[in-house]
């Protein structure tokens, strides 16, 4: 199996004592720039338990179980390991840079600016004030009855059907969606119509999402998908597809607990470098990839695009934020 094939592991394989192991270990996280990848140290004492890890010497490093700096003719040993750079310079663990060349050449993502990152959440998360609407004016309480009622029916209410909610704070309902849709809680559409209200959308998206008990909705993007479980706490079952080889993802919540298939699933959180609400500049940027390595394909056909590649919790912890309180304040 090749490294390609699901998330990235990172094995550090020393002999016990070995002082370039704290040293490789630096090395690795400094290169790896805080993208979510696990790394594990396994130390080996015995030849026999070095043939079988792959050790060619102390420290190795495995990508995936792959060494990318084997060496022609090493055989497996518990010595000392010898690195040398481009410029020959010998080393007793292999450099930042050649860690950084080897995590490219392994298909994982370079590090995005964290501003960049920054302003990719920003959109998701309105700029600190999250989506949760305002009381005043009845905004929160028309953007709740709307969220209520696509949870429950799986459509966007007319505007008709918001009266009754409207009325009771002294406002009309097309008043109340037109000042959320300024504000980006929701959109419409040239008839007043509601188009989406995040995390729902009122049209066909990629991401399906099947609520236990109640109905299926549409989501705006993988984030919204992942915090409609959070946000109705109900358990809910997402159908979605890697953008680029179009193979399925399905992300399962159930009693707390989230399965992920397949294992190796991550999330790209981005967006456009123009400005206009969510649902323009970064929603259809937001997906599910089966692999690091298919998110990092569809990046280099995006140029346009700006954001990061995120783990599984990371992004659950998004979405569970972003939308998590919408329906239980008052």
């Amino acid at each position: 199996m090749s490294w390609e094939d699901d998330t990235m592991r990172i094995t550090v394989l020393t002999v016990p004592d070995c002082r370039n192991g704290p040293v490789v270990q630096e090395r690795i996280t400094t290169a790896l720039a805080g993208r979510d990848v696990e790394v594990e140290l396994i130390e080996i004492s015995e030849q026999a338990d070095a043939e079988r890890a792959g050790m060619t010497g102390s420290p190795t490093v495995l990508f995936d179980g792959i060494d990318p700096f084997v060496q022609a003719a090493a055989v497996p040993s518990v010595s000392c390991r010898i690195y040398r750079d481009a410029g020959g310079q010998a080393d007793g663990a292999p450099s930042v840079d050649g860690l950084r060349r080897a995590l490219a050449a392994a298909a994982l993502p370079e590090a995005a600016d964290d501003d960049c990152c920054a302003g990719a959440l920003d959109v998701v998360g309105q700029g600190g004030r999250g989506r949760l609407a305002p009381v005043q004016g009845g905004l929160r309480a028309v953007h709740q009855a709307v969220l209520r009622h696509f949870a429950a029916t799986g459509r966007a209410p007319e505007p008709a059907e918001l009266e009754p909610v409207a009325e009771a704070v002294g406002e009309t309902a097309s008043k109340v969606l037109a000042e959320l849709a300024r504000e980006d809680f929701l959109t419409l559409d040239q008839d007043g119509q509601i188009r989406a209200a995040y995390p729902f959308s009122a049209v066909p998206t990629a991401h399906r999402v099947a609520i236990a008990g109640a109905t299926q909705v549409w989501s705006m993007c993988a984030i919204d998908a992942l915090g409609i479980s959070a946000m109705l706490d109900a358990d809910t079952v997402i159908s979605s597809a890697d953008p680029v080889t179009g193979e399925r993802v399905t992300v399962t919540s159930e009693d707390g607990q989230t399965m992920w298939e397949p294992a190796s699933a991550v999330v790209f959180v981005g967006r456009r470098s123009c400005s206009g609400p969510a649902a323009e500049v970064c929603c259809d940027t937001l997906n599910f990839f089966t692999r690091a390595s298919s998110a990092a394909a569809w990046i280099e056909q995006h140029p346009d695009v700006d954001g990061r590649i995120v783990s599984r919790d990371r992004a659950e912890e998004i979405g569970r934020t972003a939308f998590g309180p919408l329906l239980s304040a008052n």
